[in-house]
């Protein structure tokens, strides 16, 4: 089984920027696609990015295209969202994902999950 830790989170002013970090012990990100999520106060997860280690493709929703990059470091099994000029809109516990199908494919279905990070930004 597979207990994905997410870090990285913390409190930053607009317009600065985070990298939040999914890894977890015997975790092999060439088994997975990982995706990142998030859940602001009141409102449902919502799916953020995604990247897929069968054939490398990442998925961006439209609120944090341009401004957010997934990327994976094989070396250390550990996959990265690094935040650009966050939003107060970006407020909101931020979790990762594994798929044990190694592809960003819309069906959302991710097999493993843990605790999610506090991602908090002030205007």
């Amino acid at each position: 089984e597979v207990q994905l830790q997410a870090s990285g989170g913390g409190l930053v002013q607009a317009g600065g920027s985070l990298r939040l970090s999914c890894a977890a012990p015997g975790f092999t990100f060439d088994d997975y696609a990982v995706g990142w999520f998030r859940q602001a106060p009141g409102k449902e997860r919502e799916g953020i990015s995604c990247i897929s280690s069968s054939n490398g493709g990442t998925y961006y929703a439209d609120s944090v295209k341009g401004r957010f990059t997934i990327f994976s470091d094989n070396a250390k099994n550990t996959v990265y969202l690094q935040m650009n000029y966050l939003k107060a809109e970006d407020t909101a516990v931020y979790y990762c994902g594994a798929r044990i199908v190694p592809l960003c494919l819309p069906d959302l279905i991710y097999n493993y999950w843990g605790q999610g990070t506090q991602v908090t930004v002030s205007s």
